[in-house]
C-alpha cells in the first residue's frame, strides 16, 4: 500500500507540474507519467539516508515556499524527504570541484525510490551554491520543475535560467546539465521510461 505522505506528494506534484508546463511535449509526457502512477508499485523497506548537501535543502526551498502555486508540493516534499535515499552521480565529467560533497539526487518513485518502478522516475536534485552538474544524457524523456534560482544547459543552446516555477522538456538522449550560483539549486524532475513502440517510434499508452 502507498503511504499517505507519498500519495499526498504525488497528488500535489501532479497539480504543480501541470500548472506550470507550457510545452506540449511535457504535457503529453506528464499525462503518461501520472496515469501510470494511478497504479501503485512495490514499496521499499530501505530507510532514508542523507548526504552533506542536504544541509542546503531548506535554503534551496525558500523561494518555492514563498510562491503560493509551489508551496504545497514543496512542503509535501520536505515532509517526505527524511524517508528518501540521497545519492551522488558517478559521472564527474565537467563537474565542479567538490561535486560529490555538494550534490545529491533522490528518487521518490523509480529505481531505488520509495516506490520501486521502472516506467516512471520522479525525484529531485539539489546542488550546493556554486556547483556545476556534469553534462549527461539518458534515454527517458524528462520534464523539470525548478524550485529555486539556477541555470540549465540544454543541447547546444546557451545556458538559461528558468526561474522559480520554470519548467522545460528534455527529449530522449539530449545532452543537458545544471549549475547553481550563490544560492542552492533545487529542482524536481519527472521522466517517462515506459515502453515504446519501436516500429512507430512512439510511446505506448
Amino acid at each position: 500500500m502507498r503511504s499517505e505522505s507519498l500519495q499526498n506528494f504525488l497528488d500535489v506534484a501532479r497539480d504543480a507540474f501541470f500548472a506550470h508546463v507550457d510545452d506540449p511535449r511535457s504535457t503529453e509526457s506528464l499525462r503518461r507519467i501520472f496515469t501510470a502512477l494511478d497504479t501503485p508499485g512495490a514499496v521499499t523497506d530501505v530507510p532514508g539516508s542523507r548526504l552533506p548537501v542536504c544541509a542546503c535543502l531548506n535554503e534551496g526551498a525558500e523561494g518555492a515556499l514563498a510562491d503560493a502555486s509551489l508551496r504545497p508540493v514543496t512542503e509535501s516534499f520536505l515532509r517526505l524527504e527524511p524517508d528518501l535515499r540521497w545519492r551522488t552521480s558517478g559521472d564527474r565529467t565537467n563537474a565542479s570541484p567538490g561535486f560529490a560533497e555538494n550534490h545529491g539526487n533522490t528518487y521518490i518513485v523509480g529505481p531505488g525510490g520509495l516506490e520501486r518502478r521502472n516506467d516512471v522516475w520522479l525525484g529531485a536534485s539539489l546542488l550546493a551554491p556554486n556547483t556545476r552538474y556534469p553534462d549527461h544524457t539518458h534515454p527517458p524523456e524528462e520534464t523539470y520543475l525548478v524550485l529555486s534560482p539556477g541555470e540549465f544547459m540544454h543541447g547546444s543552446d546557451p545556458w538559461f535560467e528558468p526561474g522559480i516555477g520554470g519548467t522545460f522538456y528534455n527529449s530522449p538522449g539530449v545532452m543537458h546539465a545544471m549549475r547553481s550560483d550563490a544560492k542552492p539549486l533545487l529542482a524536481l524532475w519527472a521522466l517517462w521510461a515506459g515502453p515504446r513502440d519501436a516500429r512507430k517510434g512512439k510511446h505506448l499508452s
